[in-house]
């Protein structure tokens, strides 16, 4: 199950994310193909997505995407929830601007990424994990 929360007054197309989320999911998690996982989407605001980065990250500014994994996964859960994906609506809008691309394709873009780090891929740790990340996040938006 896809949670989408928007909490800023830009009209977002819910079935367009839920559309990209689906397709990253359904090929790199079998939990996802089971029916047994959850993931949560929520749209934000410049100011809110400064004060997350600035508490979890030590970074105060804006940016277009955060990530937060589940902490923990209770085994007896049915359903296992993969975490949340914040995305400010202003940075992904300012970002299509400056990469010359379609507001749309950026935000598939930052969700893509979100998803991809959710699922334990890292762009951080070397010159090779980043390497892969970005080969599957461009394989991706190709298919969308």
């Amino acid at each position: 199950m896809i949670e989408i929360n928007n909490l800023t007054t830009n009209l977002v197309d819910e079935k367009f994310l839920k559309k990209v989320a689906g397709k990253v999911l359904e090929e790199e998690s079998a939990s996802w193909r089971k029916k047994e996982a959850e993931l949560s989407i929520a749209l934000v605001g410049q100011g809110r997505i400064r004060e997350l980065n600035k508490r979890y990250r030590g970074k105060n500014r804006a940016t277009d995407v955060l990530v937060f994994p589940e902490l923990k996964v209770v085994k007896a859960q049915k359903v296992q929830g993969l975490g949340e994906i914040i995305i400010c609506f202003r940075e992904v809008k300012k970002n299509a601007k400056k990469y010359k691309s379609s507001f749309e394709k950026e935000l598939a873009r930052v969700l893509i990424h979100g998803i991809l780090h959710l699922l334990g891929y890292d762009h951080e740790k070397s010159k090779a994990t980043a390497l892969k990340m970005e080969e599957k996040q461009n394989y991706y938006l190709s298919k969308i």
